[in-house]
């Protein structure tokens, strides 16, 4: 039996698509371990699979001044002592990192103990803990063209990102009821992310009067950011977050507005979901989903609008447009590469540990 190391933490995306690759590696026999920091999202997230997880030390490595960056340096020496000793004990035949900080001392471990190693970076331009992974990864998994042109040649490899086969097996019949949705109008889905974005939920209910006249919205609003004025309104659906309902409202939806997490946007396009994206502005992150947003609209998948110049009217109009020419957005993505990236990328695994 084969044994595989995943590593990734610090955020959601940086831990599910390592959980997207698990039934394809238990279908092969392999034996998974996972790698993460002591308290991170990713231990709660891994622990409901039942998969052995094993906690290291972990410091992040910030662009900004910090009292912390005097401290967490250390805790990278101690986590990268902790994860060779992990390594010499578990003696993986591969690793496969999703970035995050927590990965750099398991990335690094593994080349001084000459495991090969497979990273995969979800953003068009490598997060620095990628970067500093880079000279020890055997191959490195991307979800852009672009990327290829930014990393070494002779290991950069265009998967797209895995997601979770679950998400395409909805039932639109079962959404319906459980939204009590009863006209035939299209439905929207609104997605701002796992926190909720305040610009893109103002923006919604200041236009919902018009949209609830042709469509009906349901608005995932992010952690109490609920409006409980719009509680009873027809057509309309607001949630914090969806877990096991997510996968029916989907199969439901026919056009989707959504942040541009690479995750989100990767999921987007192995539903073939319509979508138009207000990308997280650059002066709130490094501008990586103003990135995936231009990259995704010039492959013809996304409209695009960015939050700077966000107004009511301009939302409406690119709804509609949206929404009349969906087919010719589902037609695109249906000829896109980036599809079957579970099984290209355990076919990379297979072939590196064969």
């Amino acid at each position: 039996m084969k044994r595989i190391i995943l590593t990734g933490g610090g955020s959601a995306g940086h831990v599910t698509p390592n959980i997207a690759l698990l039934p394809r590696l238990e279908e092969l026999n392999y034996d998974v371990h996972y790698i993460g920091s002591y308290e991170g999202i990713e231990k709660d997230l891994i622990e409901s699979f039942g998969i052995p997880y094993h906690g290291i030390s972990s410091g992040k490595l910030r662009r900004y001044f910090s009292l912390k960056n005097f401290t967490d340096p250390f805790r990278v020496l101690r986590g990268m002592g902790e994860a060779k000793k992990l390594l010499e004990v578990l003696k993986p035949d591969i690793v496969f990192s999703k970035g995050g900080f927590v990965t750099v001392p398991v990335v690094h471990a593994a080349k001084r103990l000459k495991i090969p190693v497979i990273i995969h970076e979800s953003d068009m331009t490598p997060g620095l803990a990628n970067k500093l992974a880079l000279s020890a990864a055997t191959k490195v998994c991307c979800n852009f063209p672009e990327t290829l042109e930014l990393l070494p040649k002779e290991k950069a490899v265009l998967t797209g990102s895995p997601i979770r086969q679950e998400l395409l097996s909805g039932d639109p019949v079962k959404a319906r009821s459980f939204l009590g949705f009863r006209s035939k109008n299209p439905v929207i889905l609104v997605a701002g992310g796992s926190l909720g974005s305040v610009a893109i939920n103002n923006t919604i209910r200041a236009v919902l009067p018009k949209l609830l006249e042709n469509y009906q919205v349901v608005h995932l609003c992010g952690k109490d950011k609920l409006d409980p004025n719009l509680k009873d309104l027809a057509g309309y659906a607001q949630f914090e977050y969806l877990k096991e309902e997510l996968k029916d409202v989907f199969a439901l939806t026919d056009i989707v507005i959504s942040r541009a997490g690479a995750n989100a946007i990767c999921e987007l396009l192995s539903l073939r979901k319509p979508n138009l994206l207000i990308p997280l502005p650059s002066k709130a992150s490094r501008g990586d989903q103003l990135l995936n947003a231009r990259s995704f609209e010039k492959q013809g998948f996304s409209m695009v609008l960015e939050e700077e110049t966000l107004t009511d009217e301009l939302l409406l109009e690119t709804v509609n447009h949206l929404y009349e020419n969906r087919k010719q957005y589902t037609d695109n993505m249906k000829s896109s590469d980036q599809q079957n990236s579970i099984d290209t990328i355990v076919d990379l695994i297979e072939e590196i540990t064969n």
